[in-house]
Protein backbone atom coordinates (compact mmCIF):
# COMPACT_ATOMS: atom_id res chain seq x y z
CA UNK A 1 0.00 0.00 0.00
CA UNK A 2 1.55 3.42 -0.98
CA UNK A 3 1.67 6.36 1.35
CA UNK A 4 -1.52 7.98 -0.35
CA UNK A 5 -3.13 4.73 -0.28
CA UNK A 6 -2.72 4.57 3.40
CA UNK A 7 -3.31 8.31 4.15
CA UNK A 8 -6.74 7.74 1.98
CA UNK A 9 -7.83 4.90 4.43
CA UNK A 10 -7.02 6.69 7.71
CA UNK A 11 -9.02 9.88 6.47
CA UNK A 12 -12.13 7.01 5.59
CA UNK A 13 -11.78 5.31 8.98
CA UNK A 14 -12.77 7.07 11.43
CA UNK A 15 -11.14 6.95 15.17
CA UNK A 16 -13.97 5.84 18.11
CA UNK A 17 -12.89 6.87 21.50
CA UNK A 18 -10.64 4.05 22.51
CA UNK A 19 -8.49 4.78 19.53
CA UNK A 20 -8.17 7.95 20.74
CA UNK A 21 -7.56 6.95 24.34
CA UNK A 22 -4.50 4.85 22.64
CA UNK A 23 -3.45 7.67 20.61
CA UNK A 24 -3.53 9.82 23.63
CA UNK A 25 -1.28 7.10 25.70
CA UNK A 26 1.51 6.33 23.15
CA UNK A 27 1.93 10.18 22.95
CA UNK A 28 2.53 10.48 26.41
CA UNK A 29 4.59 7.28 26.29
CA UNK A 30 5.48 5.73 23.35
CA UNK A 31 7.21 2.56 25.38
CA UNK A 32 4.49 1.69 26.73
CA UNK A 33 3.56 -2.15 26.55
CA UNK A 34 0.40 -3.33 24.89
CA UNK A 35 -0.50 -5.28 27.94
CA UNK A 36 -0.34 -1.23 29.75
CA UNK A 37 -2.54 0.06 27.18
CA UNK A 38 -5.06 -2.21 27.12
CA UNK A 39 -5.46 -2.17 31.13
CA UNK A 40 -5.71 1.45 30.70
CA UNK A 41 -8.65 1.49 27.96
CA UNK A 42 -10.41 -1.02 29.11
CA UNK A 43 -9.83 -3.92 26.44
CA UNK A 44 -8.35 -7.12 25.98
CA UNK A 45 -4.36 -7.47 25.22
CA UNK A 46 -5.46 -8.90 21.57
CA UNK A 47 -7.85 -6.20 20.61
CA UNK A 48 -5.09 -3.39 21.85
CA UNK A 49 -2.81 -5.07 19.86
CA UNK A 50 -4.71 -4.88 16.74
CA UNK A 51 -6.08 -1.38 17.31
CA UNK A 52 -2.16 -0.18 17.38
CA UNK A 53 -1.15 -2.03 14.52
CA UNK A 54 -4.02 -1.03 12.06
CA UNK A 55 -3.45 2.58 13.70
CA UNK A 56 0.32 2.06 12.15
CA UNK A 57 -0.54 0.60 8.78
CA UNK A 58 -3.30 3.41 8.67
CA UNK A 59 -1.01 5.91 8.61
CA UNK A 60 -2.26 7.34 11.53
CA UNK A 61 1.06 6.17 13.98
CA UNK A 62 3.57 7.50 11.89
CA UNK A 63 6.63 6.20 14.03
CA UNK A 64 7.78 6.22 17.69
CA UNK A 65 10.37 8.01 18.73
CA UNK A 66 12.07 9.35 22.08
CA UNK A 67 11.76 13.08 22.70
CA UNK A 68 15.81 14.12 23.24
CA UNK A 69 17.21 17.24 25.55
CA UNK A 70 19.46 18.60 21.98
CA UNK A 71 21.34 20.86 24.33
CA UNK A 72 22.22 17.92 26.60
CA UNK A 73 22.68 15.75 23.79
CA UNK A 74 25.95 18.09 22.32
CA UNK A 75 23.13 19.96 20.30
CA UNK A 76 23.60 23.72 21.78
CA UNK A 77 22.42 25.92 19.14
CA UNK A 78 18.77 25.56 17.42
CA UNK A 79 16.63 27.81 15.04
CA UNK A 80 14.28 28.31 13.05
CA UNK A 81 14.73 28.81 9.49
CA UNK A 82 12.39 30.06 6.78
CA UNK A 83 13.03 29.86 3.54
CA UNK A 84 12.10 31.21 -0.27
CA UNK A 85 11.57 29.00 -2.71
CA UNK A 86 11.75 28.77 -6.76
CA UNK A 87 7.55 27.77 -7.37
CA UNK A 88 7.54 24.42 -8.03
CA UNK A 89 10.61 23.29 -6.77
CA UNK A 90 9.13 22.28 -2.63
CA UNK A 91 9.62 18.37 -3.69
CA UNK A 92 13.20 18.71 -4.88
CA UNK A 93 14.28 21.03 -1.90
CA UNK A 94 12.59 19.32 0.33
CA UNK A 95 14.86 16.22 -0.58
CA UNK A 96 17.52 17.91 -0.18
CA UNK A 97 16.52 19.30 3.28
CA UNK A 98 15.84 15.94 4.34
CA UNK A 99 19.81 14.80 3.75
CA UNK A 100 21.22 17.75 6.02
CA UNK A 101 21.77 16.62 9.64
CA UNK A 102 20.15 18.44 12.60
CA UNK A 103 16.92 18.92 10.68
CA UNK A 104 14.25 18.02 13.04
CA UNK A 105 11.43 19.55 11.41
CA UNK A 106 10.19 21.05 7.89
CA UNK A 107 7.30 22.10 6.77
CA UNK A 108 5.92 23.79 3.75
CA UNK A 109 3.30 26.81 4.73
CA UNK A 110 1.67 29.46 3.42
CA UNK A 111 2.58 33.28 3.95
CA UNK A 112 5.16 35.47 3.66
CA UNK A 113 7.77 32.98 3.16
CA UNK A 114 7.45 29.20 1.42
CA UNK A 115 9.37 26.51 4.08
CA UNK A 116 9.84 26.76 7.96
CA UNK A 117 11.98 24.55 9.33
CA UNK A 118 13.58 23.64 13.04
CA UNK A 119 17.04 22.95 13.27
CA UNK A 120 19.69 21.53 15.87
CA UNK A 121 23.63 22.15 15.54
CA UNK A 122 26.80 21.85 17.49
CA UNK A 123 26.63 25.38 18.04
CA UNK A 124 26.31 28.34 16.04
CA UNK A 125 29.13 27.88 13.55
CA UNK A 126 27.96 24.39 12.73
CA UNK A 127 24.54 26.51 12.75
CA UNK A 128 26.40 28.93 10.53
CA UNK A 129 27.69 26.18 8.36
CA UNK A 130 24.13 24.79 7.92
CA UNK A 131 22.50 27.88 6.25
CA UNK A 132 25.51 29.56 4.39
CA UNK A 133 27.03 26.64 2.57
CA UNK A 134 24.38 23.50 2.47
CA UNK A 135 20.73 25.27 2.75
CA UNK A 136 21.44 28.76 0.57
CA UNK A 137 23.20 26.37 -2.03
CA UNK A 138 20.55 24.30 -2.65
CA UNK A 139 18.90 24.98 -6.24
CA UNK A 140 15.04 26.56 -6.39
CA UNK A 141 16.25 27.71 -2.86
CA UNK A 142 15.80 32.06 -3.05
CA UNK A 143 16.74 32.98 0.14
CA UNK A 144 16.99 32.31 4.50
CA UNK A 145 15.80 33.56 7.35
CA UNK A 146 17.03 32.79 10.42
CA UNK A 147 15.35 32.85 14.19
CA UNK A 148 17.83 31.88 16.90
CA UNK A 149 16.26 29.55 19.52
CA UNK A 150 17.07 31.07 22.88
CA UNK A 151 14.80 28.39 24.84
CA UNK A 152 12.78 25.40 23.93
CA UNK A 153 9.83 23.90 25.90
CA UNK A 154 8.54 20.61 24.51
CA UNK A 155 4.86 20.26 24.80
CA UNK A 156 2.81 16.53 24.33
CA UNK A 157 0.44 17.31 22.19
CA UNK A 158 -3.14 16.29 23.11
CA UNK A 159 -5.54 14.65 20.67
CA UNK A 160 -9.27 15.93 21.28
CA UNK A 161 -11.80 13.19 22.35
Amino acid sequence: MTAEQMAGAAEQRSLDRIDKAILRLLQQDGRASIRSVAERVHVSRANAYARISRLVDDGVIRGFTARVDHERAGQGAAAYITLKVVQNSWRSVRGALLELPGVEHIALVGGEFDVLMLVHTVDNRALRDLVLNRIQSIPGVLGTQTLLVFEETDRIPVLPD
